[in-house]
C-alpha cells in the first residue's frame, strides 16, 4: 500500500520538538549578541593566519612562544610518529602509557619542583578528574569567582560544598574559611595562577599561607603561566619566589604549543590521582607525537629563558603605549562593556588587519565584554605599537 511521505516532524515528533527547542535558544542568543560560530582559520605561522579570505595578524591566540610552528618541536613530533605510530591505542592504565610519558612527567615535575607528575588528555580533563579524586560530599571547595570553567566543573562533580570568594580577595577567602572549614572533613582552595580573561596573577604565596593555617589544600591552574611567567616555570615562581602550592595543575596547549594537561604534586598524591581520576582512567592516552612535542618544548623553555620572557615584555610594552595598567602576563583585557560594542570593536580592528576576538558573557561577567589580547614572542614591535594607537584613538577615542 502506498503511503504519503511524512515530514520529519510528523514522522518523529520528538525530533521536531528538539529542533524547535534548539532554534528558540539560538534566537535568544542572537538577540543578546551572544551567538557564537566556528570560523575556519588557517594559521600560516605563529602569528599570521587566513580568516574569511584575509591575512590577519592574530592577537587572540594562546601560542605565546609560537611553538606550534617551531621547527624543533615539529621535528620531535614527526620522529615520534615514525617510531611509535599515530595514536596510543588505549587508556594509560591499559596499553596507552607509551615510554614518552615517563620522560615528560619527569621534566614537568622538575620544572615545577615537585616529586611527581601525571599527564592528562587536556587541561579540562585534568581539573574535572583531579578535584573529584580528592574531594567528596563531606568536603569543601573554596573557589575564586573568576576561576576557569573547568575548575568550577571539577568542583561541581566533586559534590561537596562550594563557596566562592571575591576575585583575589584574601579577606573574603578567610571569612569563608572561618565560616565553613570546621564543618567539613577536607577543604580545597582552587584558583587560576594566571587568570585567562583578565591576565592578572593570583596571590599564591598569600593563599598558600592561608591554606596552611586552615588545613586546606591549594590547587592552582597554571594554564596561562607555564612557559611565560616566573622564568618559564609558571605563576608559583613569579617574582623570583616559590609559593608552596601542593597541587600545581596546567596545560600543554598554550605556551607549550601542543595539547594535554598535567598535575604536579607529591608522589603519594599523584599515585592516588592515577587510581581515582575518572578522566584519566577512562580516556585514551595522548598520541606519542603530542607528548614528544611537549618534551621538546620544555627543553627549549629551560634552555632559552630570555625567549620565554618575551611575551610578557611585549605585553608590558603594549600597555605602556595604550595607557592601560601594566600587564602581569601575556594576556591584556581591553574592557568594552556591552557585547555589541565589543563585537564592533573587534570588527574595527579586523578591518585594520588585526584579529582581536570579542569575549562575551557567559565567559566573562555581564557588562564586561572585552577584547582579550594575547602577546607572543614573535609579535613585531611595530605592529604592537600600531595596535596600541588604534585602541587609544579609535576605540577609547583618547
Amino acid at each position: 500500500m502506498n503511503r504519503q511521505a511524512k515530514t520529519p516532524t510528523e514522522a518523529d515528533p520528538g525530533l521536531g520538538s528538539l529542533d524547535q527547542f534548539a532554534a528558540g535558544k539560538l534566537a535568544e542568543l542572537e538577540a543578546r549578541h551572544l551567538r557564537r560560530s566556528l570560523v575556519e582559520s588557517t594559521r600560516e605561522d605563529g602569528i599570521y593566519l587566513i580568516r574569511n579570505g584575509r591575512r590577519l595578524i592574530s592577537f587572540s591566540c594562546n601560542d605565546y612562544l609560537n611553538l606550534t610552528q617551531h621547527p624543533a618541536i615539529k621535528k620531535a613530533a614527526i620522529a615520534a610518529i615514525a617510531k611509535h605510530g599515530v595514536g596510543s591505542g588505549a587508556s594509560r592504565l591499559v596499553t596507552g602509557n607509551h615510554p614518552l610519558y615517563a620522560e615528560l612527567e619527569a621534566k614537568l615535575a622538575r620544572l615545577k619542583d615537585t616529586e611527581a607528575c601525571c599527564v592528562f588528555g587536556s587541561g579540562y580533563l585534568a581539573n574535572t578528574g583531579i578535584i573529584p579524586a580528592l574531594i567528596g560530599r563531606a568536603d569543601l571547595v573554596l573557589i575564586d569567582e573568576l576561576a576557569h570553567a573547568c575548575l568550577w566543573a571539577g568542583a561541581q562533580l566533586a559534590k561537596g560544598r562550594i563557596a566562592s570568594f571575591r576575585h583575589n580577595d584574601l579577606g573574603d577567602a578567610e571569612r569563608l574559611l572561618k565560616q565553613h572549614r570546621a564543618h567539613h572533613r577536607h577543604a580545597l582552595i582552587a584558583t587560576d595562577g594566571v587568570f585567562s580573561m583578565d591576565g592578572d596573577l593570583a596571590p599564591l604565596a598569600e593563599l598558600s599561607a592561608l591554606a596552611r593555617s586552615y588545613d586546606a589544600w591549594l590547587l592552582s591552574d597554571d594554564a596561562h603561566g607555564i612557559g611565560v611567567v616566573g622564568d618559564g616555570r609558571g605563576s608559583s615562581f613569579a617574582g623570583g619566589s616559590n609559593a608552596e602550592v601542593p597541587l600545581q595543575m596546567g596545560t600543554l596547549s598554550k605556551a607549550i604549543g601542543g595539547y594535554g594537561g598535567y598535575l604536579c604534586a607529591s608522589a603519594a598524591v599523584i599515585d592516588l590521582v592515577r587510581n581515582r581520576a575518572r578522566t584519566l582512567i577512562y580516556s585514551t592516552g595522548l598520541p606519542p607525537a603530542t607528548v614528544a612535542a611537549a618534551i621538546a618544548a620544555i627543553d627549549l623553555i629551560e634552555r632559552e629563558p630570555a625567549y620565554a620572557a618575551l611575551p610578557l615584555e611585549k605585553a608590558k610594552a603594549f600597555t605602556r603605549l595604550a595607557g592601560l595598567p601594566e600587564a602581569q602576563s601575556p594576556i591584556v583585557p581591553v574592557l568594552i562593556g556591552e557585547s555589541q560594542a565589543a563585537l564592533s570593536a573587534s570588527r574595527l580592528l579586523e578591518a585594520e588587519g588585526f584579529l582581536a576576538v570579542a569575549i562575551r558573557p557567559p565567559t566573562v561577567p555581564a557588562g564586561t565584554a572585552r577584547l582579550r589580547l594575547t602577546f607572543s614572542a614573535a609579535h613585531p614591535d611595530a605592529e604592537i605599537a600600531r595596535l596600541a594607537e588604534l585602541i587609544r584613538s579609535r576605540i577609547f577615542k583618547r
